[in-house]
């Protein structure tokens, strides 16, 4: 009998083992889990768009008239001075002639010296009949005193030389005209191609209209340009502002006078600024992903002390975090331990080794954490990133 019991007993140690083994894997096992724990400490919620700085002021020179404009001495970032001249415009050259051009141009020369001679001839014809007319009249007046003539006949004689006389001085201005004309076509077929060198004393001297910096050069070398045509740029960039642009429903949380940070600027320490305008305007942007988003554009200006940022210049790329909202004592957990039950917030806290579904009051929230102004006591612990496993009463431990 003891000899049957002895080869029984390494099955029954072996079955009883195998037994405990399912017993042990069909028990709950807890859950593998993050924990983090509910803090005091500040809190800000803020909105973060990239940024650009820009000069508050940009002057841009344009040229007065047409010309041909000299080649500018001056690169960008040269410091400008106000009146100082920047760069001579020149009277266009008179345009050369091909030889047809310059025979029809000899011609109407011609044309308007023959009309100048014909002019002159007739002030001679006119003066003469001005003359005859006047005699004609002095004839005339004794021969009425005695009653030979009639009053008509005198009128007459009278309205002639009035007549005469005006058609004498009609052609005076008609050799002034002439003569006029004759210096137009003699001077055409002068000033043409290098012939014709304009006078320095017609150049026209564009100068600064500020003190600052040059931002941009449009028109470095010698040429043409036209009246209106832009030049170069001008402007102070110790004197900037940061635009930046950000989606429309951001835009109608950020108020005038809005504390901002702008941080990534180059420095180590970021800069600080207000809030001056947000434009009432829209405009479209397409995203890095080919989505539409509506932008709105914030003008901010920079309060911290220009010494801190005066290597900046127009252009340069910040980021710039408006504050929302801020405060310096705030229970906060982390915002993804945050889930919905029904129309609450809830959190699993872990208690005694398991989950306990919390019921809580979230006040003010941004991208990581959340504040909690009921239901949770600094220094509860709460599961971050709970997922479907996760159920009210389940054991837990960290993982």
């Amino acid at each position: 009998m003891n000899t049957i019991w002895r080869r029984r007993l390494p099955w029954l140690a072996v079955s009883a083992l195998i037994f405990a083994a399912l017993i042990y894997g069909f028990l709950p096992q807890p859950r593998l889990v993050d924990v983090a724990s509910a803090t005091r400490g500040p809190m800000a919620v803020s909105v973060e768009e990239e940024g650009k700085t820009r000069v508050v002021d940009r002057y841009i020179v344009s040229a007065p008239v047409p010309g041909t404009a000299c080649r500018i001495d001056l690169d960008v970032g040269d410091p400008i001075t106000k009146d100082q001249s920047l760069i001579t415009i020149k009277p266009l050259k008179s345009q050369a002639l091909d030889p047809r051009s310059r025979a029809e141009a000899q011609s109407r020369v011609a044309a308007a010296e023959s009309a100048f001679y014909a002019a002159e001839q007739n002030v001679e014809s006119t003066l003469a009949e001005a003359e005859l007319a006047e005699k004609e009249l002095a004839r005339l007046e004794p021969l009425y005193e005695k009653g030979h003539v009639s009053q008509g006949q005198l009128d007459q004689a009278a309205a002639l030389v009035r007549t005469a006389q005006a058609a004498n001085r009609s052609a005076e201005f008609g050799v002034d005209v002439a003569r006029y004309e004759l210096e137009a076509a003699r001077t055409a077929l002068s000033y043409t191609g290098v012939d014709g060198q304009p006078d320095p004393a017609e150049n026209v001297l564009v100068r600064a209209p500020v003190t600052g910096r040059l931002l941009e050069l449009h028109h470095e070398c010698e040429g043409v340009v036209s009246a209106g045509q832009s030049l170069l740029v001008i402007g102070d960039t110790q004197s900037l502002e940061v635009e930046t642009d950000v989606l429309s429903a951001d835009a109608v949380k950020i108020k005038t006078g809005m504390r901002v940070r702008f941080h990534r600027w180059g420095g180590e320490e970021p800069l600080q600024g207000r809030v001056r305008v947000v434009e009432p305007v829209g405009f479209t942007k397409v995203s890095a992903l080919g989505v539409e988003e509506q932008r709105v554009l914030v003008i901010s200006d920079i309060t911290s002390e220009p010494s801190q940022w005066q290597s900046l210049g127009d252009g340069y790329r910040v980021e710039a975090e408006f504050i929302l909202w801020q405060s310096d004592d705030v229970l906060q957990i982390p915002a993804s331990s945050l889930f919905r039950t029904s129309d609450d917030w809830s959190v699993f806290v872990v208690e005694n080794g398991k989950a306990i579904r919390r019921i809580v009051q979230v006040g003010q929230r941004n991208g990581l954490s959340a504040e909690i102004t009921a239901g949770l006591s600094e220094g509860d612990s709460v599961i971050t990133h709970p997922d479907r496993t996760i159920d009210d009463r389940v054991p837990v431990t960290q993982r």
